[in-house]
């Protein structure tokens, strides 16, 4: 009953107590029972009175004028919309109590994400300082021993240019990748869906890194049973991206004389792409952040090999716009597989 009690039923209880003890005073002096019974509505009255005033106009009007306020910053408004479904003539201590608690844990909720965001900002600048700061100073390097002199040798002069041009190429790769990845983020570069056959253009894509794969005796084939027609709903230009991505990687990290595998599945109102390779695997302490900026499983070989180390986020940024998945499992010593769905055309 008194749990959330009200103006008025703080007024009356306080009300009866106050008259029952000046009116048993009365009548203890008086002796008059009458005059202790007069008391008592006298006293009881203007108690009342006097409490439910104060509580009133002085605590219950200040603590809704606070429920209010707290409404009207959380909806950057002057009047809130949240405010007109709120009864201000019930309970507003309670109601005043469990907003401050849920703002209080929305407003730790908010400082934990922006300690989130800012480590991640110093690991991201720090990532993008490392990956710039090899071919830099390649590049520095290879122009520095030109200028003193190597550019009148005929024996080196041509290989230090292609080495800089290399250096170059990779700070330019680096740059478009933090590009592509931006305008993915802010939707700005959205899916152009059309409708096209993905294991025709995993064959195009298969002609185009034939040689690749050839250099280390590495098969590309599409799995038994899978090369047919699979039309899909998506940003063919997009999809070229990850396809073209995922079979480079899959042939850099896969064995020597090994195979590439391409398997379509449907399901559903999806076709499910799975690329896999017979490499060594990744360590199950890799997957959860495999598709992190600048995340190397292998750090040595992949700067070495020339990867931004943007490439599988950029890929798992364009699944997600098309509103897909993507996933990946491994097994150590036997290779690694990608699979992402698109929807079925």
């Amino acid at each position: 009953m008194f749990r959330n009690p009200t103006p008025t039923m703080i007024s009356l209880l306080t009300a009866f107590i106050v008259a029952f003890v000046g009116s048993t005073v009365a009548y203890i002096i008086s002796h008059k029972f009458n005059v202790a019974v007069f008391l008592f509505g006298i006293i009881a009255l203007s108690s009342f009175l006097a409490v439910y005033y104060a509580l009133e106009v002085f605590i219950y009007r200040k603590i809704k004028l606070i429920y209010k306020t707290i409404h009207d910053v959380k909806s950057h408004k002057k009047e809130s919309p949240i405010l007109k479904k709120i009864d201000l003539e019930s309970d507003p201590i309670s109601e005043v109590n469990n907003e401050v608690i849920n703002w209080m844990t929305r407003s730790n909720k908010e400082l934990e994400d922006l300690r989130s965001q800012e480590a991640f900002r110093r690991e991201f600048l720090g990532n993008v300082s490392h990956e710039l700061k090899t071919p830099i100073f390649n590049l520095q390097g290879y122009i520095h021993t030109l200028i003193d002199g190597a550019i009148n040798d005929p024996t080196v002069n041509i290989k230090f240019l292609e080495k800089a041009a290399k250096s170059a190429g990779r700070m330019a790769d680096l740059v478009q990748d933090l590009i592509n990845i931006s305008k993915l983020e802010s939707g700005e570069n959205q899916p152009e869906l059309e409708r096209f056959d993905i294991n025709d253009l995993v064959h195009e894509i298969f002609d185009q890194i034939e040689m690749r794969a050839k250099n280390r005796g590495i098969s590309l084939r599409i799995k038994d049973g899978c090369d047919d027609v699979f039309c899909v709903h998506a940003d063919k230009s997009q999809i070229r991206q990850v396809l073209v991505n995922l079979i480079v990687n899959a042939v850099q990290y896969g064995k020597d004389n090994g195979q590439v595998i391409i398997g379509f599945y449907e399901m559903g109102e999806h076709i499910l792409t799975e690329i896999g390779d017979d490499g060594e695997g990744i360590d199950k302490e890799h997957l959860p952040r495999l598709f992190e900026r600048f995340y190397r499983a292998d750090k040595g070989r992949s700067r070495d090999e020339g990867g931004t180390g943007l490439g599988l986020s950029i890929v798992k940024h364009i699944i997600e716009a098309h509103e897909q998945t993507i996933h990946v499992r491994s097994t150590d010593g036997k290779g690694t597989t990608f699979g992402f769905t698109l929807d079925k055309a």
